[in-house]
């Protein structure tokens, strides 16, 4: 049924879909769901937001260009994914409940970022544009608030001289298959999540 409104809410935390990417030996991106590692979150979250979708809006199917309003809520305002990254997972799993036909519908989209620690989530409100419009204003404010500063993580390489020498003892120490603990050469096996999770050639072929 074709439909010019729908909204889905998703609890929990949502996450972002660059930190589970795993890379196969020609360098596409996958995501594994039956591995039985961290990599499988994503996955899993794809299907709990595509599952909820389809229950919250049963039947419903909008195939025209949209207008996105989302709203994150976050369990703590200290450490949480950039909410710009978390889009992609949130749209792809809109995608396979078959809510829409493609992400790409999505010709304007407005994020808000909250904090919630007892109850974190996202709200997803789409209308379609034939219906719906949507405007704003940004004006300065009577009452300044205190600023939000932001700093680089304490992990946070400084120079990029100092990242490449990380990398290069890295493989000097030698590196371990996270799944079966395989010890793996200098060029063996799959790198993932930057570099900080490896799987050897094995582990790899039987996750697919």
């Amino acid at each position: 049924m074709s439909c010019h409104y729908a909204k889905v809410i998703v609890k929990g935390s949502p996450i972002s879909k660059s930190n589970f990417k795993l890379f196969n030996t020609q360098g596409r991106a996958i995501l594994p769901y039956n591995s039985g590692k961290y990599h499988d979150r994503y996955a899993l979250y794809e299907e709990e937001i595509a599952y909820a979708a389809m229950n919250q809006n049963p039947n419903i199917t909008i195939t025209e260009s949209l207008i996105a309003v989302l709203k994150v809520y976050y369990k703590s305002s200290k450490r949480h994914p950039d909410t710009n990254n978390i889009t992609k997972s949130i749209f792809d799993g809109i995608e396979k409940s078959g809510l829409i036909i493609n992400d790409a519908q999505v010709r304007k989209l407005y994020i808000e970022e909250f904090y919630d620690p007892e109850n974190p989530r996202f709200e997803l409100e789409l209308f379609s544009e034939s219906h719906y419009d949507i405007g704003y204003k940004i004006c300065k404010r009577k009452d300044p608030l205190s600023p939000i500063e932001y700093s680089p993580p304490s992990n946070k390489k400084s120079t990029h001289s100092l990242s490449l020498n990380s990398k290069a003892s890295k493989v000097k120490s030698g590196k371990l298959c996270d799944i079966c603990g395989k010890a793996l050469g200098e060029n063996e096996g799959v790198s993932a999540n930057k570099g900080n999770t490896f799987i050897c050639t094995t582990c790899f072929k039987k996750l697919f």
